[in-house]
């Protein structure tokens, strides 16, 4: 642990005491605990930022082609084999 020092107003810690009483934790576990809260909190998509995501997913899934799988595989191949330019490569540990 790494000791700190911040400056509070009273009502802060007068709410900081209460809250550490309530809880039977240190003011410091309240504080750490409060940190984590707020991060995860601040996080979080709004609903606005939410609802723009899931418009631009649904636009998006729509535009993806409905085809067979073994179809889907034989492109990847080929494109595999075209960006290698027709050549196979080995790799090895370095050991021979």
């Amino acid at each position: 642990m790494i000791k700190v020092t911040f400056t509070l107003d009273e009502g802060s810690v007068s709410y900081l005491k209460r809250m550490s009483d309530r809880l039977g934790v240190s003011k410091s576990m309240v504080v750490r605990e409060a940190i984590q809260l707020y991060g995860e909190h601040l996080s979080r998509l709004s609903e606005e930022e939410r609802d723009r995501l899931l418009e631009v997913f649904d636009a998006v899934t729509t535009k993806i082609p409905d085809r067979p799988r073994e179809e889907v595989e034989q492109e990847l191949s080929e494109s595999r084999v075209a960006r290698l330019g027709g050549r196979r490569i080995s790799y090895t540990d370095g050991s021979g």
